[in-house]
């Protein structure tokens, strides 16, 4: 298939995209990332933001958007927001926590996102869950991950964090066994648990080739069978100033010849 195009998180460099949207967009573009991915409510219009995007030559791959604001008294201000950029995913990158207190709660979830998955299909949007660690923890006999993916049409993006599902006791390899062609994105993020066996926290520490993921297997598996438009890295720690970290993973991925 088609080399995959990589992307940021911004939320991984959010201070200094908050003190200089400019000069960030273009110091992530100098790096070699070809797609942004917002997070967050929006602190720009669309209409600031896009004369930006096209002068670095970026294109938005996502934007990780409260639950709130897919909500149907927010959902056509979402809509025009992200049409306005260029941006195909609307990604909901967790949820409130007393919606989903059990399975019977994440079954509800699923309906929800099967929804707002055919609201969004006439405006050429794409909607997604992203995970954090607590997916993957059974909870009334099945892992949450599965009660929600297992439960909605194919539409619905499913956004693996690498280093939050390791850092959860998830299999990323089996993961995207299991569904494949559901993972039009991917947030690229390091975890070691060597790192983290006494701070769990830790293990966000290292860079992306410096870390416990098997990348191969899951480059492999993104490539050939979960139809990935985007591979989004995403760097959490303070390990080393957030532009010089996400400078570094992308640098470490062209190296694995990504």
């Amino acid at each position: 298939m088609a080399r995959i195009p990589i992307g940021l998180e911004l939320y991984s460099v959010r201070e200094d995209l908050a003190n200089d949207v400019r000069r960030t967009l273009e110091a992530v573009a100098k790096m070699g990332y070809e797609g942004v991915e917002f997070a967050g409510p929006p602190q720009h219009t669309g209409e600031e933001l896009r004369p930006l995007l096209d002068e670095f030559g970026l294109v938005c791959c996502g934007w990780h958007t409260p639950f709130d604001m897919v909500q149907d008294d927010k959902l056509a201000s979402t809509i025009e927001l992200n049409k306005a950029v260029g941006n195909q995913y609307v990604i909901i990158p967790g949820l409130p926590g007393h919606l989903i207190q059990t399975r019977d709660d994440w079954r509800k979830m699923a309906d929800f996102f099967n929804e707002l998955a055919d609201k969004l299909a006439p405006h050429g949007l794409f909607t997604g869950y992203h995970n954090h660690h607590i997916e993957f923890t059974p909870l009334d006999g099945e892992k949450p991950w599965d009660t929600l993916f297992g439960n909605t049409k194919k539409e619905v993006v499913m956004q693996l964090d690498t280093g939050n599902a390791l850092f959860g006791g998830g299999d990323c390899v089996a993961i995207l066994e299991q569904y494949p062609g559901r993972g039009g994105t991917v947030h690229l993020k390091p975890y070691s648990k060597e790192a983290g066996k006494d701070d769990p926290h830790a293990g966000f520490r290292p860079l992306i080739g410096e870390d416990d993921l098997p990348w191969a297997d899951i480059f492999r598996l993104c490539e050939a069978t979960d139809d990935t438009k985007w591979y989004i890295v995403e760097y959490e720690s303070d390990a080393f100033p957030p532009l010089e970290a996400v400078d570094r993973c992308l640098q470490a991925l062209k190296a694995m010849g990504k």
